[in-house]
């Protein structure tokens, strides 16, 4: 790697001797970390010129290595800002609370196959799970990357991209012992025809003073504000929403502002958009005109994406998300049809029963449909089940096929078992080697169970 400079004050003593006299003096000398220069920038490498290069970043055949650079004082910074978020580090419990303020970004050089990224911001990311993480004493935490979020304090960056990204997430894989869910749901969605981020395996090395550490083995994740809706829709303009909070379970009378965050179009303060949702979503011809209410729903939601994530998430069993909670999932406003579109998030939790009551039945028996419309109402109207029903059964009958599935656990598993096995203390969710098998063969058990729960459901 090369060197890289950084804000330094060199003290140097100057010893100046004449015939008469000598003098002693000291001048202090400050070396920029602002002057340096961009020697590994190239188009395709670097630029915003260029489209993103999917194949090279996101290969789906590979464990590619990434290394993060961070000066001693900034990883000082990093981890202050921790304890002031979560209390101090290996303090013991499990955090279920979301802060509003993310982890601080600080900026970092990031070295992949032999080429540099200059002052790229970095920053811990997560909220439950960074807590639980951090607060267990465990430092495989997840990380956020934006390539020129310090572009205004080092115009040599402006615009930097890694081949085409501007923003990815390197995800520890919490709570998931076989390293394989957040890749498995994420191309389980996508081969679905859903939006969704691409995912890769990559090791994780940060050297924050004392060289090179292993920080395990993470998945990265395409950033949906980033180059899913740039690349996956025909228009970027539209406003995007990330949901959290309690009226992102659209239930009747909870729209709030604050809710909906937008990560475009920040500066239009204009939800109309969702408040058309909450209105249509709740009319009251919903039981008195049923064919009316679908029209009127249909013309602010994309309801035939919503039904087609639903079944999709039903059968392979997400929790940790809309149905159980008020949070990881997008909805975009396609300047194409006007219409808001669902995007999943976060699948670190898929592919099992799960937490907080488990998945959803794929009947949702002991839904509350108040609380959950966008499920209990839909699922209520019979066209609307017809839909969803005829999604089920496709989803068994190809992306979550029983054997392709169990094929592609084999394969994935395969690829990654040396890095994930070699994870080191302090650094890994891993008690034993043992367990990352044990974890893959409670996979390719989970999926034949559901193909069984389908076929039961149908019948």
């Amino acid at each position: 790697m090369k060197n890289t400079l950084f804000s330094i004050t060199l003290i140097i003593s100057l010893i100046a001797c004449d015939k008469e006299d000598i003098a002693s003096s000291t001048s202090e000398v400050t070396i920029d970390d602002t002057d340096f220069e961009v020697t590994d920038w190239t188009t395709e490498t670097h630029s915003n010129d260029v489209d993103p290069n999917f194949e090279e970043v996101f290969d789906d055949n590979s464990v590619k290595r990434i290394d993060i650079v961070i000066t001693s004082a900034r990883w000082s910074t990093m981890l202050a800002d921790m304890t002031s978020l979560y209390g101090a580090f290996g303090s013991g419990g499990r955090d279920n609370s979301f802060e509003d303020d993310n982890p601080v970004f600080v900026p970092a050089e990031v070295f992949y196959q032999g080429k540099e990224w200059y002052r790229v911001g970095v920053r811990f990311k997560g909220n439950s799970s960074l807590a639980s993480t951090w607060r267990s004493g465990n430092m495989k935490l997840s990380f956020k990357l934006d390539f020129d979020e310090f572009e205004d304090d080092y115009p040599q960056i402006d615009n930097q991209r890694f081949y085409g990204f501007k923003k990815l997430s390197l995800k520890n894989n919490f709570n998931d012992k076989s390293f394989l869910r957040e890749k498995v749901a994420g191309d389980i969605f996508m081969n679905a025809g859903l939006a969704s981020s691409h995912t890769a395996f990559y090791t994780v090395y940060v050297d924050h003073g004392d060289g090179p550490v292993y920080f395990g083995l993470y998945t990265l994740v395409e950033e949906v504000d980033d180059t899913v809706i740039d690349t996956q829709f025909a228009d970027n303009d539209g406003n995007l929403y990330k949901p959290d909070g309690n009226g992102a379970s659209f239930a009747s009378g909870t729209f709030s502002e604050s809710v909906f965050v937008k990560e475009t179009n920040e500066d239009k303060g204009d939800w109309s958009d969702i408040q058309n949702l909450f209105t249509m979503l709740h009319a009251s011809n919903r039981t008195t005109d049923a064919a009316a209410w679908r029209a009127n729903l249909e013309t602010v939601l994309d309801t035939d994406v919503f039904l087609k994530y639903l079944a999709v998430n039903t059968v392979i069993q997400n929790w940790d998300t809309y149905g159980r909670m008020t949070h990881n999932y997008y909805l975009y406003n396609n300047p194409d049809n006007n219409l808001l579109t669902w995007i999943p998030w976060d699948n670190n939790e898929a592919l099992q029963t799960g937490n907080m009551g488990g998945s959803l039945p794929l009947n949702f028996s002991g839904l509350s449909s108040s609380q959950w419309p966008l499920i209990g109402y839909l699922y209520a109207d019979a066209t609307y089940k017809e839909i969803y029903d005829t999604y089920v059964e496709e989803v068994v009958n190809g992306v979550f096929e029983v054997s392709a599935t169990q094929n592609t656990y084999t394969t994935y598993a395969a690829l990654i078992e040396p890095y994930a096995t070699t994870e080191t203390s302090g650094y890994t969710f891993l008690n034993s080697t043992a367990e990352f098998q044990s974890a893959v063969n409670t996979l390719k058990s989970h999926v034949s169970q559901r193909a069984a729960a389908v076929e039961a459901y149908l019948d």
